[in-house]
């Protein structure tokens, strides 16, 4: 993926910055911070949906959605996945210009989505796997349908949110509305929400997965996948990361001829039991470069992803004990800099605890930043 299209904060601000009848038209239609609220916990309590699967099952193209979601709104992605530094220069610029951000980044009358719905509907529920391709045409490879089949899985994936487009304002906004609509369309077993992407496009799942457990219980990795709590892919607030550990299932799945993207499944793998998320496992496919997987492939990568296997209660806690530790050590090194007047060394120092704790530092990076004049 190029670079460029991962927005840093004010790039991403300046995408975001409100001029256009969009945003007015999102927050008219929210209203008050507890029409927000409400919405969040009409979602996570997975409302009735709508429309019981109105359309005929099998593949649907160029559909288009009218929904919107509170979780998808800007400053819910800039919460989330933003870090808590980054987040705050977001704020003083945006009250610095005098302006507003967008409730929404994505104009959903403008977008449209590939849908497979199964032929036969689950007791409990369809399961949903929410897409992301490296390219902008989200066409179901070949078969693929056969295994969505046995998993009574829907499958969505957005058009225009390839790795040419910009991850924050696109391709995530656009896959958690994706979710949001079939939510709202189908009923949809909460606990068999999964988010995952081939390449480029899989390592933005890796984010959503990070940033949303709330709504995704799973990421299918192909091809794609790299460590995290760095500078690239920061960590969320402390109760979401809480939840990913608990309740989070990632499956690395890639060719064994892709070398270059093993070698990220590694270091992915190392990030995921060094932050204490110890329910993942590894596919390794036979002969296949880096490329979609072979449905059989693909069948083999969902087995996978619903055999959740929560961690032990004791081991997750001594793990959080560790990394809590290091994090309070490296807060208080901070304070003691700016209370000897090291005002340059403690700035230094938040700067490495946000891009290595992310959200868990906050809110005490917040306010060591703003009483050191960050």
């Amino acid at each position: 993926m190029a670079a460029n299209k991962w927005l840093g904060a004010t790039r991403w601000l300046a995408c975001l910055l409100a001029a256009c009848a969009l945003g007015a038209r999102i927050a008219q239609a929210d209203g008050s911070n507890d029409a927000v609220v409400a919405a969040i916990s009409e979602s996570s309590s997975q409302q009735t949906p709508v429309v019981d699967g109105g359309a005929k099952p099998g593949l649907q193209t160029g559909v288009v959605f009218e929904d919107y979601f509170a979780l998808s709104s800007t400053s819910e992605l800039q919460r989330r996945v933003l870090s808590p530094l980054q987040a705050l220069r977001v704020d003083r610029e945006v009250a610095k210009s005098g302006r507003a951000l967008s409730e929404q980044s994505i104009d959903l009358a403008k977008e449209n989505f590939t849908v497979y719905v199964p032929a036969a509907k689950p007791a409990h529920g369809y399961a949903l796997l929410v897409w992301e391709f490296p390219w902008n045409h989200p066409d179901l490879p070949t078969r693929w349908s056969e295994e969505l089949e046995r998993h009574g899985m829907i499958f969505v994936s957005p058009a225009g949110a390839g790795n040419s487009e910009n991850v924050l304002d696109r391709r995530e906004p656009l896959a958690l509305l994706a979710t949001h609509n079939i939510l709202r369309r189908y009923p949809i077993d909460p606990a068999r929400v999964y988010v995952g992407g081939l390449s480029g496009g899989s390592r933005v799942a890796l984010r959503l997965a990070l940033a949303y457990p709330d709504v995704f219980r799973g990421a299918l990795l192909n091809a794609g996948s790299g460590a995290f709590g760095n500078a690239k892919i920061r960590l969320p607030p402390a109760d979401l990361m809480h939840r990913f550990q608990q309740d989070s299932r990632v499956v690395f799945i890639t060719g064994e001829n892709d070398k270059t993207q093993l070698d990220g499944d590694v270091q992915g793998r190392l990030s995921m039991q060094g932050w204490c998320a110890f329910d993942y496992a590894t596919v390794t496919v036979p002969w296949l470069d880096h490329d979609v997987l072979p449905a059989p492939a693909f069948g083999q990568g969902l087995d996978a992803l619903e055999a959740h296997d929560a961690p032990p209660a004791d081991k997750l806690a001594s793990c959080r004990a560790r990394y809590e530790q290091e994090l309070d050590d490296k807060l208080r090194q901070a304070e003691s800099f700016r209370t000897s007047a090291s005002v340059g060394a403690a700035s230094r120092l938040l700067d490495e605890i946000d891009v290595r704790f992310g959200g868990l530092a906050a809110p005490r990076s917040v306010d060591l930043a703003r009483q050191t004049g960050r």
